[in-house]
C-alpha cells in the first residue's frame, strides 16, 4: 500500500509573512530611533495608539517590536502593564564597552586563526584606505566614516567565522555610544579628537597586520586596546554639556555631577 506524505496546513502565504516582518523591522528602527533620539524618557509610559499611528503599523507588529527591544535592553517592561525606556548608568556603560572590547579581541583572534588567504583582507584594506582618505571630518564626511569604520568591524566578525560571537557582539553594539558607529566618535569640537584619530588608524593598520600574518594575540590585544578608545572619547564628551546634548542616546544615560568631572 502506497503511503501518502501528510503535509501541515500553510497559514498565510510567503508574501503575507515578509510584509508581517517589514512591519516589526519598521517598527523596532523606528522606535530605536525615537528612543535614541530622547522622544521618550525613562519612567514615561510609551503610549501604543498614538506610536502605531506614527511609525504607520498596526498595534501587533508593534508589540513584537516592544519585545525585540526589551530583549536589546533599550527598554523595560512597567510592573502592570506597557513600556518605558530603559537608563542605564555611566557605570552600564563602560560595563559594554569592556565587554565590547573582550568580546572583540576574542574575534580578532580567531580572524588571524582562521585565516586562509591574505586575499581575504581586500575588502578591509579597501574599508581603510576610505578611512584614510577622509582627512577633514566634516557633517558629511562624519557620517562615512562611521559606516565605513562600522564595516571594517563586521569585516572582523566576518574572518572570526563565530555566529554565536557574533549575535553577542550584535547585542553590546546596541547599547548607547557601545557600537564602532557612536557619534561619540570623532567629534570635532573634542579637544582630544585630533590624537584619537591617528591613534585609531594606527590600530586599524597594526589589525590587519596581525590578522595576516596570524599573530592571533596580538590582534586581540590591538582590538581589547582600540575598543578603549570609545571610553577615551566618552569621558572627555561628558565634560561637555552642549556636546553630550547632540549625541543620540545620552537621555537614557544617569549622568551624575561627579561623572561629568
Amino acid at each position: 500500500m502506497r503511503r501518502v506524505a501528510f503535509r501541515a496546513p500553510v497559514s498565510g502565504n510567503g508574501k503575507e509573512h515578509r510584509d508581517s516582518e517589514s512591519q516589526v523591522s519598521r517598527a523596532t528602527l523606528g522606535l530605536r530611533e525615537m528612543l535614541l533620539r530622547g522622544e521618550f524618557w525613562p519612567g514615561q509610559r510609551i503610549a501604543e495608539i498614538p506610536l502605531s499611528a506614527k511609525l504607520g503599523v498596526s498595534r501587533t507588529p508593534l508589540r513584537l517590536a516592544f519585545e525585540r527591544l526589551e530583549h536589546e535592553g533599550l527598554i523595560r517592561a512597567l510592573p502592570r502593564s506597557g513600556f518605558t525606556a530603559s537608563e542605564f548608568s555611566i557605570t552600564d556603560i563602560w560595563d559594554a564597552i569592556e565587554t565590547r572590547g573582550v568580546l572583540e579581541g576574542a574575534a580578532a583572534r580567531l580572524a588571524a586563526e582562521r585565516l586562509s588567504s591574505p586575499v581575504q583582507l581586500e575588502p578591509m584594506r579597501k574599508l581603510n584606505r576610505s578611512m584614510e582618505e577622509i582627512l577633514e571630518i566634516t557633517p558629511e564626511s562624519f557620517a562615512r566614516y562611521l559606516d565605513l569604520n562600522y564595516s571594517f568591524h563586521l569585516g572582523i566578525m566576518d574572518l572570526a567565522n563565530n555566529q554565536v560571537l557574533r549575535r553577542a557582539l550584535e547585542q553590546v553594539y546596541k547599547f548607547p555610544f557601545v557600537s564602532p558607529s557612536s557619534r561619540v566618535l570623532l567629534q570635532k569640537t573634542l579637544p582630544g579628537a585630533k590624537l584619537i584619530r591617528p591613534i585609531a588608524k594606527e590600530h586599524h593598520r597594526a589589525l590587519l597586520e596581525a590578522i595576516e600574518y596570524r599573530q592571533g594575540a596580538r590582534a586581540e590585544s590591538v582590538a581589547r586596546e582600540h575598543s578603549r578608545l570609545t571610553r577615551r572619547n566618552l569621558e572627555e564628551a561628558l565634560t561637555d554639556r552642549n556636546q553630550l546634548e547632540t549625541m543620540p542616546g545620552v537621555h537614557l544615560i544617569k549622568v551624575s555631577n561627579g561623572d561629568r568631572a
